[in-house]
């Protein structure tokens, strides 16, 4: 505590105090390294007959112990088990690489079975349409002349098969439409 004689009482901070402290001892930390000798330019540590201390290293025990710190040794098992992790890892990666190019191998082959079906099918539906258009003109389809039997030309050109197909969507209802249309036609 200080007193300028005004009555004023200043109190001293501790934290300051230990600020303070820890920058002088910084301070001559650094100039401690900087009294170092370099050995590189020949100098052996006598500079004008009297021996200067040379640094290796931190002057301060603590400051010793905290660069220990730093430099952790790791442990000859953990060592060894990171290793092996890193083997296992390796060959994992190795396994996956070639996996995934069989697999996208096996991915072409297959795609280019699909599309050669699809062709295959495409050709068929084709070759049934114009199966289908011939019949049709061959039956005599362009002739309107008959008044009633609209329905019966229709009828013709669609397939009332009941067979149920899961791509295909559900046409029952249209189908028993235009079955009744065929039995009775719509008078006009």
């Amino acid at each position: 505590m200080d007193d300028f004689g005004n009555g004023v009482v200043v109190e001293e901070d501790p934290a300051a105090a230990f600020l303070a402290q820890q920058e002088s001892e910084i301070a001559g930390i650094e100039s401690d390294e900087g009294l170092g000798v370099n050995l590189a330019d020949g100098v052996n540590g006598a500079i004008n007959g009297e021996s200067q201390r040379v640094s290796n290293g931190p002057s301060d025990a603590y400051a010793a112990l905290a660069q220990v710190e730093r430099q952790p040794t790791e442990p000859e098992s953990l060592r060894r088990w990171r290793e092996e992790q890193l083997q296992q890892l390796e060959a994992l990666d190795a396994r996956s690489r070639t996996q995934e190019v069989e697999w996208k191998d096996r991915a072409k082959v297959e795609l280019e079975e699909w599309y050669s079906r699809q062709d295959e099918q495409l050709e068929k539906i084709k070759a049934n349409n114009r199966a289908a258009e011939e019949a049709v003109a061959a039956d005599g389809g362009g002739d309107e002349s008959d008044p009633g039997t609209e329905w019966q030309r229709v009828a013709r050109l669609c397939d009332f098969s009941p067979k149920s197909s899961k791509q295909a969507k559900d046409v029952s209802r249209m189908r028993s439409v235009l079955i009744s249309l065929k039995q009775t036609p719509l008078v006009h």
